[in-house]
């Protein structure tokens, strides 16, 4: 069996692993970390929760303890870039831990937090930098940071930087590292894109792949759910009455959607926080440490969340949406069954998100064992409002709009105040529970 000694890192470091969790290398450790200890460009590709920021992070900083003295003012010896400020977060923290006990500086800049505070923290020079994109270059602008002694580039999570559109940004901050560097690109999936610029910024590149790009860890039970919308909300009650006491991840497709849905939760008696794009840094903060402490059993959050928590007590995830990039269901779901641990995933699909679930069978190359219901007919799914009609829906309420804190009417009863539907329309196939009926045989129903 192979060993964090075996691969010839530093005993400083390998002091500080003593107190972690971390015992043997995972597979993409013991494959990544021997190549960048000898300097090569290197492409890892593997799924989330499989130890990507220790294979990059360790022999990073075991080259960063040989130089001896510390960086000039402003300048970065090593930079670090990912896509959302909880991944930012978590690699900080994990770096951390790895140098307790040396004299190795970790900082960290992303958005939403003070630009002032962060060039303070700046001014006398990092060893290793990690930063969101964007708020680097508003600091390069400035000229609050230099990076033409940067020796090191990681590229994290680097198809969901292409996602949101930091292709742009990864160029700019490009010109202002030298070319003369060693870059690790990693990546759970490998569209074409990641190939382009795979190409553009590594020489030479080792690659390793310890995974299929795109497959769910095997640990992972899933099922989906065909259900109406306007039913998730009760469905998703059920399932976290059946756990109690166990920490469940709930994503939803929009800010708003997943904000109504957590204050809904709330007021039925769950210990529920929430994170999105509409919350400032201090409150995505404070509630994922709420989270991670146990005070919260349950989390709502977008797609800004999926790769940035990394907390081993998750035990479910519910797609209470289906996401509208099939690569991001790799990623949800990959918040459960971290570090050896079991997990269970289920997908709640809504007539308008079949062609959602085919995009997600397709990248799994299988299909995903059905829980409930049946897959909605042709009919169905032509009649359903596309997501984001009817935008003033509550997440669990009827068509009146349900006030916050009362439970959706019960399975084939109409809200109240809602007139019985006129014509007759061919009964709805597939689905848990009866949809509920509107003058053209869908539901209008807000998405999340």
């Amino acid at each position: 069996m192979t060993t964090f000694a075996d691969l010839g890192l530093s005993p400083k470091i390998l002091k500080a692993l003593e107190k972690t969790t971390l015992q043997t290398p995972t597979p993409i450790q013991a494959q990544a970390i021997p190549h960048i200890m000898q300097g090569r460009d290197l492409m890892g590709l593997a799924q989330t929760g499989t130890g990507k920021t220790a294979a990059f992070g360790l022999p990073l900083l075991h080259r960063l303890l040989d130089i001896g003295h510390p960086p000039g003012p402003k300048n970065v010896r090593a930079l670090i870039l990912a896509p959302t400020r909880e991944l930012i977060g978590q690699i900080k923290d994990n770096f951390e831990v790895f140098t307790k006990g040396t004299a190795v500086k970790i900082t960290m800049v992303v958005g939403g937090a003070s630009l002032f505070k962060q060039a303070q923290a700046l001014s006398k020079g990092t060893d290793v930098l990690v930063a969101t994109p964007g708020r680097l270059i508003d600091l390069l602008e400035r000229g609050d940071v230099k990076l033409d002694q940067c020796a090191y580039l990681v590229l994290d999570e680097a198809d969901h930087m292409l996602d949101m559109g930091f292709i742009h940004s990864l160029r700019k901050i490009a010109k202002h590292i030298p070319l003369k560097r060693q870059t690790l690109l990693f990546s759970a999936t490998m569209p074409k894109d990641i190939s382009e610029i795979a190409d553009t910024y590594l020489r030479d590149p080792i690659k390793v792949q310890v995974a299929p790009p795109g497959k769910p860890i095997e640990r992972i039970v899933q099922g989906v759910h065909y259900i109406p919308n306007g039913d998730k909300a009760r469905l998703l009650e059920e399932y976290l009455k059946k756990h109690p006491g166990e920490q469940a991840l709930v994503f939803g497709r929009t800010k708003h959607g997943s904000e109504k849905l957590s204050k809904l939760l709330e007021t039925w008696g769950f210990k529920v926080g929430s994170i999105h794009g509409n919350k400032s840094q201090n409150q995505r903060d404070r509630t994922l440490t709420e989270f991670r402490s146990g005070q919260l059993d349950v989390l709502v959050a977008t797609d800004v969340a999926a790769r940035g928590i990394d907390i081993p007590t998750v035990r479910h995830v519910y797609n209470f949406d289906m996401p509208n990039v099939p690569e991001n269901y790799v990623h949800r779901i990959g918040r459960t069954a971290r570090a050896g641990a079991e997990g269970t995933a289920v997908a709640f699909c809504a007539p308008a998100e079949m062609g959602e679930l085919l995009a997600v069978e397709k990248l799994l190359k299988k299909p995903i064992p059905v829980l409930g219901g049946a897959p909605w007919s042709a009919e169905m799914v032509a009649a359903a409002p596309k997501p984001g009609q009817n935008r003033g829906q509550r997440p669990g309420g009827g068509r009146g709009g349900q006030k916050a804190g009362s439970k959706p009417p019960a399975p084939g009863q109409r809200p109240a105040g809602q007139k019985p539907r006129q014509g007759g329309a061919p009964k709805p196939q597939g689905g848990t529970f009866a949809p509920r009926r509107t003058d053209g045989g869908g539901q209008k129903r807000r998405p999340g």
